[in-house]
């Protein structure tokens, strides 16, 4: 009897505060926000890492090295434009024997904008045209275009360019298979500028 009066009291309890935690109070929102944090930090991350076999299974464009230049549907929706991100960067990639046909079958092929969500699945069997997602001690880790693969003693050698950018950056012309964290498997587009506006407000406030 004792034992189900204190299931009874448990149960009362928890529809208490799951009904306090729905309200509108100040207090349940700064608890809902923790409760997201943990469950995100902890159970969510570690999940989609196991599932895609990467140590960072979501990460955000910070940049605009991969983006492709834009036409307005209406004047208003941005659609990103291949054609034309092909006519400013076509030299370059002929030099380096890439042809357009080599293009149509590249991953991303309009590239990516800053505050886009990528979901990362880890090491694969990756080749040119392909994103990739790796480390190359900077602020955060790289998310460029693999455009060359060579092997070196053994040793499986990227080289990676942004789309967007004139030429490739020096830590780029020699990205190890152990530098990189995965490749881009899906784009989620701009909910990425949530977390960059809040990283650039703390950095305000910080006075960085």
């Amino acid at each position: 009897m004792e034992e189900q009066k204190e299931k009874s009291e448990i149960k009362e309890n928890i529809r208490k505060f799951w009904k306090w935690l729905k309200g509108d109070s100040f207090g349940s929102w700064i608890v809902s926000i923790i409760l997201a944090f943990v469950f995100v930090k902890f159970i969510f991350f570690p999940v989609l890492s196991l599932i895609f076999a990467t140590s960072l299974p979501l990460v955000v464009v910070e940049s605009g090295s991969m983006h492709h230049p834009q036409t307005f549907a209406g004047g208003i929706i941005g659609i990103s434009d291949f054609n034309a991100w092909y006519a400013n960067a076509e030299g370059w990639y002929n030099i380096r024997n890439i042809s357009l046909a080599d293009m149509e079958d590249w991953s991303f092929k309009n590239g990516m904008d800053k505050g886009d969500i990528i979901l990362v699945y880890g090491k694969k069997d990756l080749g040119v045209g392909d994103v990739i997602i790796f480390e190359a001690d900077q602020k955060y880790p790289i998310i460029h275009r693999v455009v060359n693969k060579t092997i070196v003693n053994g040793r499986v050698i990227y080289e990676t360019k942004g789309d967007n950018n004139n030429d490739q950056l020096p830590f780029e012309k020699e990205v190890t298979q152990d530098e990189i964290i995965g490749s881009s498997l899906l784009r989620i587009p701009k909910l990425g500028w949530i977390k960059l506006g809040l990283v650039e407000l703390l950095d305000k406030i910080r006075g960085n």
